[in-house]
């Protein structure tokens, strides 16, 4: 069974940053793909991002290209989401996911089999 611990959300304001971490623990693959989700009250749940471990494929929705940078340290088996010129649309609750399968047909399309608890971030106008 793969563990997925999130940190790093908080609050903040407009403009602002913030770096979420994931650890994953268990996996016992050697290539597999990480990613964050998120979920705002009333909404459906939002692919942010997601990367390939040992991989140079990234994938990024569109609302946070350009702001969001996703990353990867293979050694720890941890993966980053820097977070710059936050918004309040991107307020939410932030889910690290993790499946062997990658999102090859897009964000939209993916399923991983594995969560994190969620970490909430909060930025204020």
């Amino acid at each position: 069974q793969v563990h997925l611990v999130e940190s790093g959300g908080g609050s903040v304001q407009a403009g602002g940053s913030l770096r979420l971490s994931c650890a994953a623990s268990r996996y016992t693959s050697s290539s597999y793909c990480m990613g964050w989700f998120r979920q705002a009250p009333g909404k459906e749940r939002e692919g942010v991002a997601a990367i390939k471990t040992r991989g140079p494929n990234k994938w990024y929705a569109d609302s946070v290209k350009g702001r969001f940078t996703i990353s990867q340290d293979n050694a720890q088996n941890t993966v980053y989401l820097q977070m710059n010129s936050l918004k309040p649309e991107d307020t939410a609750m932030y889910y690290c996911a993790a499946d062997g399968r990658c999102p090859y047909y897009g964000l939209r399309a993916w399923s991983p089999g594995y969560w994190g608890q969620g970490t909430q971030v909060t930025v204020s106008s």
